[in-house]
């Protein structure tokens, strides 16, 4: 259904080596590099950062994320790993989020940004 989404960056550097550390747990690798933006992905750009110069942190209340697919509750550990070893933060340590409908393993970071990024899987255990 999506084909692709983008988040704005104030340093297309430093969030270019985030994003490469982070999404590389996840099987998406730098595909496209330009003055601007970078794209990740695994057969194509599925994940765009764009440079916004003067961009403010993203806050906190703005109520968006994005949410990424993983195989396995480990890729999940390693995503949240990564993001805080290049700068990110988390917003929700890896773990099992029980609900009524779905039981799921997810984590929470946040870019340099403020940009709300989760990885997730249904584990079958």
């Amino acid at each position: 259904m999506i084909d692709h989404i983008s988040v704005g960056v104030s340093d297309l550097d430093r969030s270019a080596k985030f994003y490469e550390a982070t999404l590389l747990t996840l099987g998406l690798t730098r595909l496209v590099t330009r003055p601007r933006t970078v794209g990740f992905g695994k057969a194509y750009p599925e994940f765009w950062i764009n440079l916004r110069e003067g961009m403010l942190p993203v806050a906190p209340s703005s109520g968006v994320h994005i949410c990424l697919r993983a195989k396995t509750t480990a890729e999940v550990d390693a995503f949240h790993a990564a993001a805080l070893a290049t700068g990110g933060a988390s917003d929700g340590a890896p773990g099992l989020r029980p609900h009524d409908r779905v039981r799921y393993y997810a984590a929470f970071v946040t870019d340099p940004d403020g940009n709300r990024i989760e990885a997730v899987t249904f584990p079958s255990e």
